[in-house]
């Protein structure tokens, strides 16, 4: 029997990838294959060498491409960022928002960033750049009660919320970012926690860091994951990235 549908050959060839890369996630040579790379290219801090239009984007490839995938098919009309740095995740998301109200997507659409320190040259970049009328900013520590307190009052008469965790690496942090911006995510969209791949990696590779094996946001996903079955890991993600910061970190919103 048959079953491709060949009034629709977008939906045969989706089709065929969830098959492919359920075959992949479970090859054990592809994935040890994958972790010792990941292991190689963390020594030359891989992920620092990339860039978005023109400021430096602090992620792995595969992850960018997932991002955009999430926020084609979300449509948010506000993403909420932990964590601005450069500002290229910043900028990438304010991209996407521009691309998507070209293509009947919210007209209004704002990404929302958050930094403990906005350092004055990655603030002055991100203003000068052309799109920075979909961007705003808030200097403060993200678990911090008063900067909450603006985030939820930006996410007021929101219908499609998309949150990604990237600040502070320990468990207690993004543990309280959990708490805070979690449940303003939206019916079937998400909170992507980054660098859970933190746990994964021996504690001599972060020496000058609180975070580390056991204090990690990994750790944090799990606490949180078993105290709120609104949300599960989405593990179609990590299944077909292989090499991506946030293992079990695709967190989708279910109820």
């Amino acid at each position: 029997m048959n079953d491709r549908n060949s009034d629709n050959p977008y939906e045969d060839f989706k089709s065929d990838c969830v098959k492919e890369v359920s075959k992949q996630s479970e090859d054990t040579e592809f994935t040890n294959i994958t972790n010792d790379w990941l292991n190689v290219a963390n020594r030359y801090k891989y992920s620092y060498h990339y860039e978005w239009l023109g400021r430096p984007i602090i992620q792995y490839p595969q992850d960018i491409m997932a991002m955009q995938e999430i926020i084609w098919s979300i449509k948010p009309d506000l993403i909420i960022e932990t964590g601005i740095a450069h500002g290229g995740s910043l900028i990438f998301s304010a991209s996407m928002l521009e691309l998507n109200a070209m293509s009947e997507g919210p007209v209004d659409a704002k990404v929302l960033g958050i930094d403990v320190d906005i350092r004055k040259h990655n603030r002055d970049a991100i203003e000068a750049h052309p799109l920075y009328h979909r961007i705003s900013m808030i200097e403060g520590s993200s678990i911090s009660s008063d900067v909450i307190e603006m985030v939820k009052e930006e996410s007021k008469n929101k219908n499609n919320i998309l949150v990604f965790l990237d600040s502070n690496h320990t468990h207690e942090h993004v543990y309280k970012e959990l708490i805070a911006y979690a449940p303003l995510v939206t019916l079937g969209s998400y909170c992507v926690v980054f660098d859970t791949v933190i746990d994964d990696f021996p504690k001599s590779m972060f020496p000058n860091r609180p975070w580390g094996p056991d204090d990690n946001p990994k750790t944090a996903v799990k606490k949180y994951l078993n105290e709120h079955s609104e949300f599960i890991v989405d593990e179609y993600f990590q299944n077909k990235l292989k090499i991506t910061v946030a293992p079990d970190g695709y967190l989708k919103k279910i109820k």
